[in-house]
């Protein structure tokens, strides 16, 4: 298995800050990253059969893993949703390729968007979890511009085992995630 150097960066720097900063006795007492899960909604999907199956190839590009198709689990009339139509897909990254994929995100992938100027730090939900989206997948150096038949959104979940949300910001400050100042 391959180390990553987000992990051992992790485990050099963010921990001893961590655990001087919020004064854990115990090393264990550090919040750690859970996993990660990449989420793309296609409404689409609905009337173009053919998008399930180009986003789940962008989608298994990008993570490195086959994605599954989530079904709406209620009809919604307005929508012309019902119950099992397929509405989007998802991956769930634990392990190494969650580290090797927050790597990429965060060091090649967002310095590509368009007026960058950091990720948003009220994207906590109040338990230590960070969500973000991203309005086309072609940020990700893996996807071919040329290759993609439609510009998707995307929306990454980052899961850790922090108490409050400032325990988790600090977490991913020091792996190095840009926040906006």
């Amino acid at each position: 298995m391959i180390a990553s150097r987000l992990r051992d960066r992790y485990q050099a720097e963010a921990v001893p800050a961590l655990q001087k900063q919020f004064s854990y006795v115990n090393p264990m007492q550090v919040p750690r990253l859970d996993k990660v899960v990449v989420n793309v909604g296609l409404g689409e999907a609905l009337t173009n059969a053919k998008a399930i199956d180009a986003a789940v190839k962008d989608l298994a590009t990008i993570t490195g893993q086959k994605p599954i198709v989530t079904k709406a689990k209620r009809s919604i009339a307005q929508f012309r949703v019902r119950t099992g139509n397929p509405i989007g897909i998802k991956v769930t990254l634990r392990g190494h390729r969650m580290w090797d994929f927050l790597e990429r995100f965060s060091l090649l992938a967002l310095p590509r968007i368009r007026d960058f100027r950091g990720v948003p730090s009220r994207s906590f939900d109040g338990r230590g979890n960070y969500s973000i989206g991203l309005r086309e997948q072609i940020a990700f150096p893996e996807i071919d511009y040329d290759k993609v038949d439609r510009l998707r959104g995307l929306e990454i979940s980052i899961v850790t085992t922090a108490k409050t949300d400032e325990e988790s910001k600090r977490l991913l400050e020091l792996l190095g995630m840009p926040f906006a100042s």
